[in-house]
């Protein structure tokens, strides 16, 4: 078998190739044997895996499994569009909506998924600034970038997971947990109030309850799951479009994810959408 290399698409025999890894990195083992670091291609997971233990994936099998995950997000895109309930006027046949919704600051530890974030806030309309700051920075830059952006709704997110075999209570189970608690508590520090501030924090499998503890609205994995790399996306859409009159419930919010209750819980939260009288 061909050597792999970085930039293949695998999955994991042991895991019974549920989920499609992209290599970013080979290093050597104790043992001088490879060990690959794997990034989810759809999903926000960094995971290290034997040579052994992968299965290449061919490109055709690659282009297709990108064509249903684009399809997929596409179709989410489309129904969100279709029950958004916003004041509309119609201007020389195109739909000019009548409000101002909420802003979005996107802080994200992989630039490759903000970028995937960034056309999904757009076609979705909703104003965002992003900005890829590795996790472990988080906590240093986001006081900083709140000042400059001044946002509704803050996303703190890029990787995270549990280390195998470890007490999911113990925070030093965690890969990256530490760094979205403490940028949560700073931006916290600068913005205290719940609802002026929407945050969202967290990747796949972390630690939920020291998040929310932290002072996060909406956070991740209160499953310890994966969550789609899109779903922070899908929670800003579903406040910054909803009106400041309105308190939204969790399950209100949530069903606007692909991962659901499981990847994700939060807070009862007031929506950010201001409405006007005329096109802004």
């Amino acid at each position: 078998m061909e050597e792999l290399k970085v930039g293949d698409v695998v999955v994991r025999k042991s895991y019974g190739k549920d989920v499609y890894f992209k290599i970013t990195e080979i290093i050597k083992g104790e043992d001088g044997k490879n060990i690959y670091i794997l990034k989810g291609i759809e999903l926000r997971i960094i995971a290290d895996a034997k040579g052994e233990d992968l299965e290449r994936i061919d490109l055709n099998k690659v282009n297709e499994y990108n064509e249903v995950f684009n399809r997929k997000i596409n179709a989410r895109i489309k129904k969100i569009l279709l029950n958004r309930k916003v004041p509309i006027k119609k201007d020389r046949g195109e739909d000019s909506v009548l409000g101002r919704p909420g802003k979005v600051l996107h802080i994200d530890g992989d630039e490759e998924y903000l970028n995937i974030c960034l056309k999904g806030y757009k076609k979705l309309g909703i104003n965002v600034v992003g900005k890829f700051i590795k996790e472990e920075n988080q906590p240093d830059v986001v006081i900083d970038f709140l000042r400059e952006v001044r946002p509704d709704i803050l996303v703190l997110t890029g990787h995270d997971g549990i280390i195998k075999g470890k007490d999911i209570r113990d925070l030093n189970s965690y890969r990256n947990s530490r760094y979205f608690i403490e940028a949560v508590k700073r931006a916290r520090e600068y913005e205290p109030s719940f609802d002026d501030l929407v945050i969202f924090a967290g990747a796949c499998q972390s630690f939920y309850e020291a998040l929310i503890d932290a002072g996060a609205n909406f956070a991740s994995s209160p499953s310890r799951v994966l969550i789609h790399a899109l779903d922070p996306v899908f929670i800003c859409e579903k406040i910054a479009f909803s009106s400041i009159t309105k308190f939204l419930s969790p399950s209100e919010v949530l069903k606007s994810t692909i991962t659901g209750d499981k990847g994700i819980g939060g807070l009862e939260t007031r929506g950010k959408f201001r409405e006007t009288s005329h096109k802004i």
